[in-house]
């Protein structure tokens, strides 16, 4: 994996993009990267069980509803990924399909089954760390986010980004 695959965002056309977390108002920033940083301890918790280091949460009403980590060498599931199982903790936790009052923090930008997940069940707000270059689903499916979602990249993307470089760097 090469360093330059977790980059800058850049816009996408099918759904709103903020394309830099600094556009951001002081007070919403905070509160993004107050969440990011939940985001990245389940990121640091998969990264220690020998998984890619890709963490989520998800938020409703000002509060953590599902909490989740990458499961795919555990579950041997190629499905398994943080964000998958943050959708189905939150589905459960609110009783119901739709999470339109959701936000979903992941540690990086989702791949193209995620995005289709989130897609369905129109999570009103998603927020990243850093992009995926190689996976993300802005390359393969732009419009596979729900037409009114808002995506955000780049909160703490130095960090999130500098995680999965370090982890690829030394499995190597």
């Amino acid at each position: 994996m090469k360093d330059n695959q977790f980059s800058t965002p850049r816009k996408v056309t099918d759904c709103t993009v903020l394309t830099d977390a600094a556009q951001l108002s002081d007070e919403q920033r905070k509160t993004d990267e107050q969440y990011m940083q939940k985001a990245l301890i389940e990121a640091r918790a998969a990264g220690m069980q020998g998984e890619v280091p890709i963490g989520a949460i998800i938020v409703c009403g000002n509060r953590i509803i599902a909490r989740a980590h990458n499961l795919t060498e555990l579950l041997h599931d190629v499905t398994a990924h943080a964000e998958m199982q943050a959708i189905t903790s939150a589905a459960n936790e609110l009783q119901g399909k739709y999470l339109t009052d959701c936000t979903l923090y992941v540690t990086v930008e989702p791949c193209v089954m995620c995005a289709g997940a989130i897609g369905w069940a129109q999570i009103r707000r998603i927020v990243y760390g850093t992009t995926d270059e190689k996976r993300g689903y802005r390359t393969y499916a732009p419009k596979a986010m729900h037409p009114k979602t808002i995506v955000v990249g780049g909160v703490l993307e130095e960090e999130c980004r500098k995680l999965m470089v370090d982890f690829f760097k030394n499995r190597r």
